[in-house]
C-alpha cells in the first residue's frame, strides 16, 4: 500500500510528496538545494547545493525509516556536466561504503534555476 513521505524542514516547490514508499521500497522526487533554514533555493556553487541536496536526502530517508545506506540507485540531474567533479565530490563524501548505482545527465534547466537536482531509489 503507497504510504506518502513528507518533511517539514523543506516544502515541495509543486503538487508532489517528496516521497512514496510501497512494498519496502521509497521512490524520492528529485530533490533540489532547498536550504532547510530559509526554505529557499540556494543557486550558488555546486558543491554546496550537492552537500544541501544530499543533507535533504538524508532527512526524507530517515521520516521513511531508512538511511543513505539503504539507497539502491540515485540519479544526478545537472544543467552544466563540466561541474561533475565538484557535485562527484561532495556526493562521494555521503556514499563511501558501497555506494548505489548511479545515472547522472545533463539537462536544460532544473526547478528555480538549480544547477543539481537528485532523485533516490532505496529499500528498507
Amino acid at each position: 500500500m503507497k504510504k506518502v513521505i513528507n518533511i517539514s524542514t523543506t516544502k515541495p516547490i509543486g503538487c508532489y510528496s517528496q516521497a512514496v514508499e510501497d512494498g519496502g521500497f521509497i521512490f524520492t522526487t528529485g530533490i533540489v538545494p532547498i536550504d532547510p533554514v530559509t526554505g529557499e533555493i540556494f543557486n550558488g556553487d555546486v558543491r554546496v547545493q550537492t552537500e544541501l541536496i544530499l543533507t535533504n536526502l538524508e532527512a526524507v530517508l530517515k521520516q521513511a525509516g531508512c538511511s543513505l545506506k539503504n539507497v539502491l540507485k540515485t540519479t544526478v540531474f545537472m544543467t552544466d556536466l563540466t561541474q561533475f567533479a565538484e557535485m562527484n565530490a561532495v556526493y562521494s563524501t555521503f556514499f563511501k561504503d558501497n555506494p548505489p548505482a548511479r545515472t547522472t545527465v545533463q539537462v536544460a534547466a532544473l526547478a528555480k534555476g538549480s544547477a543539481v537536482e537528485i532523485e533516490a531509489i532505496a529499500k528498507k
